[in-house]
């Protein structure tokens, strides 16, 4: 067993991933005894990434700081009050800067066993819990109805369609290109939009006239006011993010408050943070990974390979060019 291990960094604070990012080299740390050492062998890659490198959740920590979170891989030692994990046992993480290094030394608790350590395990670890606790614990996921998904073809976006429409709903999915939009043929989508040759506002005003019940929404700037303009009376609006404006942040507006279009319609607008709702994680995991292996629940990911430690900011930096299809996974070698 190595006695060091390769990490990636953010030296400095910006939302350009790869000028705040250093690889470094470092001694493993000592193994406690309620920890399991993890040498990683996918990491997941996530729009909020520039969130990480711009200190947005770490307030008041100077860099250097930590970078990744999800990743899925293989024990490789445990501390000496570990019970129920075991060196080779496959399991996932999801700790901030956890994600971008070769090895992981974690809490045991933190470790959640995985039938083995593949991308698809990884891809359910964040994004497909997401989209399963947003919808079910936070969204009133229900049957019936119709249901808006904003990047849809997208790591967490993939989720949200195949659970609402599963669910028995009407499932409408936004996305850029043609490809992505045969995607989400593929998973159940009733109407694909390709924004960049259809007007999302007029698609939907023209064929959903009465609104749409429950939105997972996930880019903000105009398509979140988009979505908030097409809600139903009593419709849901889930705010999972807004990667339209994580590098610049979020732009200032000049409209009427909120509560103008809200309360005409009885309507609701719900943030989510993932890490708020650890509770749930072992109950969506263990019924999203049965889906998995059952074969109800595709899981895509992304075709372009990405292969060592050296490609992260390569990665990144692919993922908010808007060309990804599914998850976008790092590959560490064996």
């Amino acid at each position: 067993m190595a006695d060091t291990y390769e990490k990636w960094v953010a030296t400095s604070f910006s939302t350009d991933f790869r000028a705040a990012a250093e690889r470094v080299e470092e001694p493993l740390p000592d193994l406690g005894p309620h920890d399991v050492l993890v040498r990683n062998r996918y990491a997941g890659v996530n729009a909020t990434d520039v969130n990480i490198t711009a200190g947005r959740y770490t307030p008041g920590v100077r860099p250097p700081i930590d970078l990744g979170a999800e990743a899925v891989g293989i024990v490789e030692a445990t501390g000496a009050k570990v019970r129920h994990l075991q060196p080779g046992d496959a399991v996932a993480t999801n700790t901030l800067g956890g994600g971008y290094r070769t090895h992981h030394v974690v809490r045991a608790s933190q470790a959640v066993p995985i039938p083995e350590a593949s991308p698809e395990a990884l891809s359910i670890m964040v994004s497909g819990l997401t989209a399963s606790i947003a919808l079910e614990e936070v969204g009133g996921l229900s049957t019936d109805e119709t249901v808006l998904v904003t990047a849809a073809a997208g790591g967490t976006g993939q989720y949200a369609v195949q659970l609402a429409k599963q669910a028995g709903n009407h499932v409408v999915g936004t996305c850029g290109t043609d490809a992505k939009a045969a995607l989400l043929d593929d998973l159940g989508c009733d109407r694909p939009i390709n924004y960049r040759t259809e007007d999302v506002a007029t698609v939907l005003s023209d064929e959903y006239p009465d609104g749409v019940d429950l939105v997972y929404e996930g880019v903000g700037g105009t398509l979140f006011d988009t979505c908030v303009q097409a809600l139903a009376r009593h419709g849901r609006l889930l705010s999972i993010g807004y990667v339209s404006e994580y590098r610049d942040g979020p732009s200032p507006v000049q409209a009427p408050r909120i509560y103008t279009q809200l309360l005409q319609k009885s309507a609701a607008i719900h943030g989510f943070f993932l890490p708020h709702f650890a509770e749930h994680f072992a109950d969506h995991m263990q019924r999203l990974m049965k889906r998995q292996q059952t074969g109800t629940l595709q899981v895509a990911i992304d075709e372009t390979v990405f292969e060592g430690l050296a490609t992260v900011p390569d990665a990144v930096e692919y993922l908010h060019s808007g060309e990804s299809r599914g998850k976008v996974v790092v590959r560490f070698p064996e």
